[in-house]
């Protein structure tokens, strides 16, 4: 699973953002920012041994893979769910869950979920916004 990324030039730094996590670095060059998202999402999962890596793309962006599936998704629904300003409670009860805590597990990458559930998270924690699966464009 990779993440996709923009990176742009904005005077004399470089940015990379990532869209689905709401979140961006820079750098003083394009590799740099490329080492800079890396750095972004290792710390944003902080989990020892998480390792992720900068693919550019054809056209100039860049994917972010990951040695860790799991942590990815959590850190995924973690950010959509705070991007919506939404609770855990507030999540289970979308999903029609007794327990904040049925949600809660794949956040913290207890369970992963199925493709088809991922997205029905992706739906309670992103306020009607919706997501496109695409292949990879990285080289």
């Amino acid at each position: 699973m990779r993440l996709s990324g923009k990176v742009y030039r904005d005077g004399k730094l470089w940015l990379a953002e990532i869209p689905i996590l709401d979140a961006m670095t820079q750098g003083r060059t394009r590799k740099e920012a490329y080492a800079m998202a890396v750095d972004l999402v290792e710390s944003l999962v902080n989990q020892p041994g998480f390792k992720a890596l900068a693919y550019p793309t054809k056209n100039g962006d860049f994917e972010v893979g990951v040695s860790d599936t799991k942590h990815l998704v959590a850190l995924v629904l973690r950010r959509q769910r705070q991007a919506s300003g939404l609770s855990l409670a507030q999540v289970a009860r979308r999903l029609g869950a007794k327990s904040r805590n049925a949600y809660a597990r794949y956040e913290q990458a207890a369970a992963v979920p199925t493709v088809e559930r991922f997205f029905e998270l992706l739906a309670a924690v992103s306020d009607g916004r919706d997501f496109v699966l695409r292949q990879s464009a990285a080289a």
